[in-house]
Order: C-alpha cells, then sequence, then structure tokens
C-alpha cells in the first residue's frame, strides 16, 4: 500500500527535521506533504530544504495561518485529488513528536488487516501519555469520555490526530465538507466515519507532550469542541425525535 502522511505545520522548525530523521528510521517508502500555514520561524523553507535531497517529502505551502482544520482539509484533498500521486492509505499526525513514528508500520499493519480507519488512542489499555500535568490530563480525558457518550461513538479518544484511514475512507467522508476547526475537525471525521459503519479500531500510543516549540491549544479550541459536540448530540437526538414522531 502508498501510505502518504498529511503534516499540518506552523513554527515547528524546531521539530521538523527530528519529525523526518524519525520517520526515516521507520520507513523510507512512506511520503510526507508538509500543509505549512506561511510559518514566520522559516519551517516551510527547512521542509523545502530537505525535499530536495528525499522525494517522498513534499512541501503545500499557505498564504496564511487558517486552523489546523482548514490545513487538513486542503492537504487531504490535495492527495485525494492525486495531486502528489495515488494513495491506498492517508495519515494525519503532529509534527512536534508528541505522535510517535515508530507506531506507524503497526498502524498500517491494521488497514492491511481490514480496517478503514485505526486511531493511535491514549485511552486503551497500552496507551497513555507523558509529561502532561494533571489539569490537562483531566481535561482531556474528561473531554473524550463527554464526547463518546454523547455521540454514541465507541471510539476511546475521539481527538487524537494520530490516525490511518484507507483512502477510500476518507473520501466517502468527505473532509472538505467539514466546517469545524481545531480538535473538533477530528471528531467530526471520527464521528463521520463512525455514522457510515466503517470498521474503525484503536491502537495504543504514549503520547509525549513537545519539548520544542509552543503548543496550539487554546480555550478557543476547547471551547469550539465542545460546543460542535453538543450541537452534534442534539441535533442527532431531535432528528430521531422527529422520525418517531
Amino acid at each position: 500500500m502508498r501510505s502518504i502522511v498529511v503534516l499540518p505545520t506552523y513554527n515547528e522548525v524546531e521539530n521538523i527535521d527530528a519529525y523526518f530523521d524519525a520517520l526515516r528510521a521507520v520507513s523510507s517508502s512512506i511520503e510526507v506533504v508538509v500543509v505549512d500555514d506561511d510559518s514566520p520561524d522559516g519551517t516551510g523553507d527547512a521542509v523545502q530544504r530537505r525535499a530536495e535531497t528525499d522525494t517522498g517529502i513534499h512541501l503545500m505551502s499557505r498564504t496564511a495561518k487558517e486552523g489546523l482544520g482548514a490545513a487538513y482539509r486542503a492537504g487531504f484533498g490535495a492527495v485525494l485529488r492525486g495531486e502528489y500521486g495515488p494513495a491506498d492509505v492517508v495519515v494525519s499526525m503532529d509534527a512536534d513528536l508528541s505522535h510517535d513514528p515508530a507506531v506507524l508500520p503497526a498502524m498500517l499493519a491494521r488497514i492491511e488487516e481490514g480496517a478503514d480507519v485505526v486511531v493511535g488512542s491514549r485511552y486503551v489499555e497500552g496507551g497513555g501519555t507523558d509529561n502532561w500535568p494533571i489539569h490537562r490530563r483531566l481535561l482531556s480525558s474528561y473531554g473524550n469520555s463527554y464526547t463518546r457518550l454523547a455521540l454514541g461513538i465507541g471510539v476511546h479518544d475521539c481527538t487524537s490526530g494520530y490516525r490511518a484511514y484507507r483512502a477510500t475512507a476518507l473520501r466517502s467522508i468527505e473532509p472538505q465538507s467539514t466546517a469545524a476547526e481545531g480538535y473538533a475537525f477530528l471528531t467530526e471525521l471520527i464521528r463521520r466515519a463512525d455514522h457510515a459503519g466503517f470498521a474503525i479500531v484503536e491502537t495504543p500510543i504514549l503520547f509525549s507532550d513537545r519539548t520544542h516549540g509552543t503548543s496550539k491549544m487554546s480555550a478557543r479550541i476547547i471551547v469550539e469542541s465542545m460546543w460542535r459536540v453538543t450541537v452534534w448530540a442534539v441535533g442527532s437526538r431531535w432528528r430521531r425525535f422527529r422520525g418517531r414522531a
């Protein structure tokens, strides 16, 4: 299977070369499309230099910082249109090494075995977080529990950005038609995949907090995520009620 990673970046110059080194230590064939939102720290230039000696690295330069969801919509759209050649599997992950590329072979193996979506999960047996303060652990755990129960989804880690999608499944759930930003975008995709009946499996990961650069998490992102989950849940229950009526 030909696998392509879509990697959103903004001010990741301190991490990007280490990320490429870690990925290439795992696989020489997995390709990467870096979607850079005009990073002022020179991330795009660092990617371009690396691409000159590694034909599996591609740079998509955007002109403004528009958020995680917009970056993924642009990257997924380009990959699904075949702009970087045909892809069997599309992977999403973070560039700050909080997602260990060493887990990728296991995730791709689950796709080979028949899964449509593989989620790198912090909240299944064997998974966890490292270097997180207790308030962030509690917030993430509560948010995922609320999302799972509100939306009726069996996935334990709905906001994990470390995922592998069978390309046909990703195309079917139409990421370009989503509206959410931040981590709500990730929830929206997993919600669509679940409602479409795709086979979703979770594999344990250890999420390690970044050691370089600045986290993109903000109060606005958290509020949007909880608000959208609530709207989706209420809308789903209202439609079921009207159907019964």
